[in-house]
């Protein structure tokens, strides 16, 4: 009897996420379950997609987004599910919309505002709040229909506030009873699927009004508490934001070990790179090492490129915002506000004054040594005499003249990056050390949060194109990259039947022609709830976007298709088909270390 299959991928490159050599053949897809890989399929398919001369990749998992309200109101997780991203992880950063009762919207609404970058009416008008406790947030999710898969955190603020209530936004200490409610529901909401339990501690973590968050500095005993639930159901991770470099790394480093210890469960923070001076994450990377042989899983988080805002007139951010002439300017659209800006009077008062105290986002926005002129193709190893500083240096002017002039640009739509962290010494370099570590994962894209000053859900097209591709220096392989965006995170998460290409493995997976693959320069769309704008990128590339089976995008345009599930709790590793004895990825330290296979190997 001929074999049948749902979907063929015939002839592409196989990329399977191992981190081992590519190799060719056909994938072979029944229902949403991979039944082949490698080989030539002899049976029928009910479609097939010619993928000779393409890579054929798992689908990518994102574990650090902010979706929890875009799952809500929109079928597309875009930017990310333009990218190859198939499954994404929300509630990072303890900040989230459940729990929640009706009396607290507004807190967890304004709490988004500052800490995501999400307008509130965005989140009013987006937000039907159907749900209170969290397991009817995850059913809530799950009534909808969406592109990609999505896995939730349970998160930090949202949990104090409904244990406590005002004193939780007033950064009050938990009591004992706080403590066991927290716990408890925590542990529900482990049993009703969340993947684990996220925090933070950063200082610029703060609402709209400035005010801190109620987690910030939250005891190391409630986080103990609460990570006890962890520890008795046997499952979920701990995501942490910690307050680094503003506290040191050996006190931020010792309290997450203390957690990650007690409650015996993988952890994840947030390692990022400062610009300049000495190489201080080397610290936190020392205590990883530390904790890692007493047998604690923990898991630096990385972005691939540097750490920085977009700034423009129609953004949330510019050298100008915080100015007191341009306050009557900051709620209008940009062409209200255009006129005024081309008013040579106007534009030299707005250049002389200093600006006033404001939120701390907006108050990073003229370090202008680490600031550069943003444009089409996107750069994101921007040359350092190229930087707002030093182009004033170069041409006798202030920097508030040039970036002035930067923004006034393409009408008015010109954009600044402001490169905050990961472009240590105006390099790159160290991230490359830093990401082909054995135990750091790829993260910190933010997709759904930020905006309309943060577009960094594209690193997958980035690491793709810019690590593997294109650098000029030393590079990633293909085979490695591959495994740092699909396997590395799933593993971390515990979501083991994703981010491999192997039979009986989810149907989750990416075509793509990489010689063409391209990123393409952020826009600004008024596409959320209400009009609220959001900076989207897209690429060029993705031949096929693939979840559970269903091509839910094509050539870079996605279809009507909407598979995503949500995923409820860990997922175990599916049974190795050939009799290797492994299931999964046996340990994180890859045997591909340290080699460099070719980009494309010659097809046979």
């Amino acid at each position: 009897m001929t074999a049948k299959a749902d979907l063929l991928i015939r002839g592409g490159m196989i990329v399977d996420g191992t981190g081992t050599e590519p190799h060719f053949g056909d994938v072979v897809l029944q229902g949403d379950r991979i039944i082949q890989v490698g080989g030539s399929f002899a049976g029928a398919a009910a479609e097939v997609i010619e993928a000779e001369g393409l890579v054929v990749t798992p689908g990518f998992v994102d574990i650090h987004t902010h979706y929890d309200g875009q799952a809500i109101w929109s079928d597309t997780l875009s930017p990310s599910s333009s990218h190859g991203v198939t499954t994404a992880v929300l509630g990072n950063c303890g900040v989230g919309f459940a729990p929640c009762r009706t009396a607290d919207h507004e807190a967890l609404i304004q709490l988004m505002e500052g800490v995501e970058d999400i307008p509130g009416v965005v989140m009013a008008e987006g937000l039907p709040w159907d749900w209170e406790t969290f397991p009817q947030y995850l059913d809530a999710l799950a009534a909808r229909q969406r592109d990609i898969d999505v896995a939730c955190l349970l998160p930090h603020s949202p949990l104090r506030v409904w244990v406590m209530g005002e004193r939780a936004i007033a950064r009050e200490e938990a009591t004992d009873e706080d403590l066991a409610r927290m716990r408890a529901i925590a542990l529900e909401a482990l049993e009703a699927g969340a993947v684990g339990f996220a925090t933070s501690r950063l200082n610029i973590h703060r609402t709209k009004a400035g005010e801190l968050i109620p987690t910030f500095n939250a005891e190391t005993r409630e986080l103990l508490a609460i990570t006890g639930a962890l520890a008795e159901a046997g499952t979920g991770v701990f995501q942490a934001v910690l307050d680094a470099p503003f506290q040191s790394w050996e006190e931020e480093m010792a309290r997450l070990l203390a957690v990650t210890k007690a409650c015996g469960r993988p952890s994840t923070f947030t390692l990022g790179l400062v610009n300049s001076g000495p190489r201080n994450w080397e610290e936190a990377l020392d205590k990883v090492d530390e904790a890692r042989a007493q047998g604690m899983e923990i898991w630096p988080q990385v972005l691939p490129r540097p750490i920085g805002l977009i700034s423009g007139w129609a953004l949330s951010t510019h050298p100008f915002c915080l100015c007191p002439s341009y306050q009557p300017l900051a709620a209008l659209p940009l062409e209200e506000q255009l006129p005024r800006l081309r008013d040579p009077a106007f534009r030299e008062r707005l250049i002389g004054e200093m600006p006033q105290e404001g939120h701390p986002l907006a108050m990073l926005t003229r370090i202008w040594d680490w600031m550069f002129p943003f444009g089409d193709p996107p750069q994101y190893e921007p040359a350092t005499d190229q930087s707002i500083a030093a182009l004033a240096r170069a041409q006798g002017r202030s920097p508030e003249d040039v970036a002035y002039d930067v923004l006034m640009e393409r009408d008015g739509t010109g954009m600044i990056l402001n490169t905050l962290g990961n472009f240590h010494e105006g390099r790159l370099d160290a991230l490359l050390d830093l990401v082909r570590r054995p135990d750091t994962v790829i993260g910190l894209g933010d997709g759904g949060a930020h905006y309309a000053a943060i577009c960094d859900a594209s690193y997958p097209t980035f690491m793709l194109t810019y690590w593997v591709r294109d650098r000029a220096g030393e590079r990633l392989s293909l085979a490695e990259t591959v495994e740092m965006l699909a396997a590395r995170p799933a593993k971390v998460m515990g979501l083991e039947d994703r981010g491999l290409l192997r039979v009986g493995y989810k149907a989750d997976i990416n075509v793509i022609d990489l010689e063409r693959l391209t990123l393409h320069a952020p826009v600004i769309r008024h596409d959320l709830p209400g009009g609220g704008r959001r900076l989207d990128q897209t690429a060029t590339g993705y031949c096929a976007t693939v979840v559970s089976g269903q091509i839910i995008r094509r050539n870079d345009r996605p279809t009507a298709l909407r598979p995503g599930q949500v995923v409820r709790g860990v997922q175990k590793a599916c049974a190795d088909p050939v009799g290797s004895g492994e299931d999964v990825l046996p340990d994180p330290v890859h045997a591909h270390r340290g080699r460099r296979e070719p980009l494309l190997p010659e097809h046979p």
